[in-house]
Order: structure tokens, then sequence, then C-alpha cells
């Protein structure tokens, strides 16, 4: 999978998929125009069967490939392999430069598996309950009109937590602490853990800060009553709902999870450090400790 309009990617796709080829293995790709150059022996399928015959799902490009892949694999059930032609890749973390050999370990059974938790995200509404849809970085609510600010309260738990004036809010995922809510001063959180990052974006209040809670505990975002007042629901940057005032948005961690595959060897933190620009002062880095 991947964004055919990027060339990068596409020169990828098209090299990627002569290689499993080559190495027996039976490929799959969506069908679309761009692809008419692809090996006769990928098999085109539309978008909605892509995951359904495959053991494992290779998504190329940057993190939103990944995001959107992954969402596709929660359906499917099947692993999540990302190989990075975007910029920062914090999900992608297979490159394209490396000839594809991680790849073959990976299909020789020599990777490292991890489960990541989801975001699912229902709109309370006077009218009802609806569901948003799930999220493996954030789910994120924004205002709707420019030029103002958005008035909302929090809870966690049913308990109060705070009046808001800003943006927005951001209920992340520890994946998604390296994304949206790391621009807005969220803490970075390791995967592993079992938290949930809540950031206001550009709050009007110096002291509202970002928070972590337990991954356990189900965040709230309630608009004021003021009519005039109206937000945007998003899961993972893909607008899913609106909420008017009154409204509540419910995040809590999904029932579902997707399973990532890495490389053997797979180092988060060397990844921070790659893609942050850690230690490379003058002090040399520690490897052998």
């Amino acid at each position: 999978m991947g964004n055919y309009a990027d060339t990068r990617v596409l020169e990828t796709i098209r090299a990627l998929a002569g290689h499993l080829l080559a190495g027996g293995q039976t490929v799959f790709a969506g069908a679309g125009q761009k692809l008419n150059d692809l090996p006769d022996a990928v098999k085109r399928v539309p978008a909605s069967r892509l995951a359904g015959g495959a053991d494992l799902i290779i998504a190329v490009g940057g993190d939103g490939s990944m995001l959107h892949a992954a969402r596709i694999a929660v359906e499917a059930g099947k692993p999540l392999l990302g190989i990075n032609r975007g910029r920062l890749g914090f999900l992608a973390d297979v490159s394209p430069s490396e000839d594809f050999g991680p790849l073959d370990h990976v299909i020789a059974g020599q990777f490292e598996s991890e489960k990541r938790m989801l975001l699912s995200a229902q709109v309370l509404a006077t009218d009802g309950v609806r569901n948003c849809g799930i999220a493996l970085n954030d789910v994120v609510i924004k205002r709707q009109d420019t030029g103002r600010l958005l008035e909302f309260k929090s809870y966690v738990d049913d308990r109060y937590v705070n009046t808001h004036g800003g943006d927005g809010f951001i209920v992340a995922t520890p994946t998604g602490s390296t994304a949206y809510a790391l621009s807005c001063g969220g803490p970075i959180v390791a995967p592993g853990l079992d938290a949930l990052v809540l950031a206001p974006i550009c709050p009007h209040t110096l002291s509202d800060r970002p928070i972590v809670i337990p991954g356990t505990s189900i965040a709230e975002i309630q608009l004021g009553d003021d009519d005039s007042d109206s937000a945007i629901v998003s899961c993972d940057g893909e607008v899913t709902d609106r909420i008017e005032a009154g409204d509540r948005l419910r995040v809590a961690v999904a029932s579902e999870s997707v399973e990532l595959i890495h490389p053997t060897g797979y180092d988060y933190f060397g990844i921070l450090r790659s893609k942050l620009h850690w230690g490379r002062g003058n002090r040399a880095t520690d490897n052998n400790r």
C-alpha cells in the first residue's frame, strides 16, 4: 500500500513488488491506473479486498500512509510493516536504501512484533451516540471557525478537570505522543506504556498544560453552551464528525489493537535519536555500556 501519486513511493513499490515476486511471494496491490507498469504477476484487487488474502501488509510512505494502512490492518486482523518514504517516519522504520534486506529477514520469520493501542471516539449528542472511528495516533477536536477561541471543558472518568479556551484539544496514544501532541508541548511516551496524553492546542491560559492519564481512563471534552460554538472531530487527521454546543466527545482505549512488525534489532530510542537529532553534540554516544 502507498500513495501512488508520490513518485518516490511508486518507484519503491515497483522495486518491492519485483523483489517479493523473485522470492516466491504472492503480491497484491490496489487496482489503479498508475500501477500499469508493475510486474504482470502482481495481483490487482480493489482496496476493500487488498488485505483479505494477505499474510502481511506493507505500507510504503510516511506515517500518514502507515496510519491509513493501520485501519485496514485492524479490520483485516493482519500485521503491518512500514517502509519509510516520508520525512520523519516514526512508524515506518524500514529504509528502502537497505535493498529490502530487513524485509527478507521478516519474511523468513526473523522479526520483532508489538501491539500498539488504538483509541475509540464517540460523540454524545442530544439525538444519540455516534461512533467516530478509531485512531492509532490521536483523536482531535478543533474549532470550526477561524478568528475565535473554542470554549470547552475536559473530564477524566466523569471528573471535571479544566475549562479551556484555545484552538482545540488532543487525546493521544503513546504512539501519537510524537505526532501532533508533541508540537503542543506534550511529553514523549514510550509505546509500551498504558497511558494517554491530553494536550490543549494553543491554550489561551499559559498554565493550561498537557497531562498524562492512565490508559484505563475515559476522557471527555464538552463544548460550552454558546450556540455559535462548533468543532470538528478528526481521527488520525481524518475528519470524522462535527460537534455542536453542549455535545461531548468521549475517547477511550479501543478493544482492538494493531500489530506492528519490525526488523530484528528494532530500537525505539534509536529512532527518536535519529528523527529528533539527539546526541549530535560534542559528546560521543555511549553504545557499549
